[in-house]
């Protein structure tokens, strides 16, 4: 009777343990699939109204909810399209060092992705929306330049690559306004070498953009300080010559008139 009573004692205790370990864990649910999540995920992004008047986005749960998708689809169609959301959703929050990380990490992982030339424009725009003014550090402006390279080089058909040549074009204005202001600087202090240095950096590094001419002119005046005259009749000659309708050209005028 014992060893049957035993027996009966051991097969109750086995199967109050497999009911127990049948049990699912109150901790754990099933992960709705990624196309309802990425759907919840932008319905979260149109985001709503407080008090009927203010638009409010609770970008924290969109992001989380992105970001879900990537954690448990990672091979998802989905998943690739999350990355892209949840950079966005810091970029519109001015988080431009968190859309930044996403915007570079998608160009790794997915080369070949049509949207990379959307993440180098959007890549650009994080080191823009940072920038200094030309008087200060410019290492913003010319961290978004290496971006606009890259799109303006390897994608030309771009449609983002229109919008990349003209942010192109304004931050290397400003990186040459930060040198024609340095040169100035030199100038008023009457330190005609250093200031004439700076002029010719400015020509040979940012041609085309509007500041050649006065950029010329004050590179003549130094010279003329220097007693190169010469050198600095040949430049007055020459802003007379190409580009006759600028301020730039009536001083060079003046200044021919004086030295004959």
């Amino acid at each position: 009777m014992k060893t049957h009573w035993l027996v009966a004692s051991v097969l109750t205790s086995l199967m109050v343990l497999l009911c127990g370990c049948s049990k699912p864990d109150p901790s754990f649910e099933d992960v709705p699939p990624a196309k309802d999540l990425y759907e919840k995920g932008l319905k979260i992004l149109e985001g709503g109204t407080l008090l009927y008047v203010i638009p409010r986005v609770n970008y924290s749960d969109a992001i989380e909810t992105f970001q879900t998708i990537i954690d448990n689809y990672p091979y998802s169609d989905y998943a690739v399209l999350s990355e892209l959301r949840i950079a966005d959703a810091y970029f519109d929050q001015d988080k431009y060092e968190e859309a930044l990380s996403y915007y570079r990490d998608f160009g790794d992982l997915h080369p070949q992705n049509e949207k990379v030339p959307y993440t180098l424009y959007r890549a650009a725009l994080c080191h823009e929306r940072r920038m200094k003014s030309p008087n200060r550090d410019q290492t913003a402006t010319r961290d978004a330049l290496v971006y606009l390279d890259r799109l303006i080089y390897s994608y030309p058909h771009s449609e983002y690559t229109l919008k990349a040549e003209e942010l192109w074009r304004a931050l290397r204005l400003q990186l040459g306004e930060q040198i024609m202001g340095i040169a100035d600087f030199y100038l008023g202090r009457e330190e005609f070498e250093s200031a004439a240095a700076r002029y010719r950096s400015l020509l040979n590094e940012y041609p085309g953009l509007g500041l050649d001419a006065m950029a010329l002119y004050r590179l003549g005046r130094c010279y003329l300080e220097m007693n190169r005259n010469e050198e600095a009749g040949r430049i007055f000659q020459a802003i007379v010559q190409n580009y006759y309708d600028t301020d730039a050209a009536r001083e060079a005028e003046q200044m021919l008139a004086r030295e004959q």
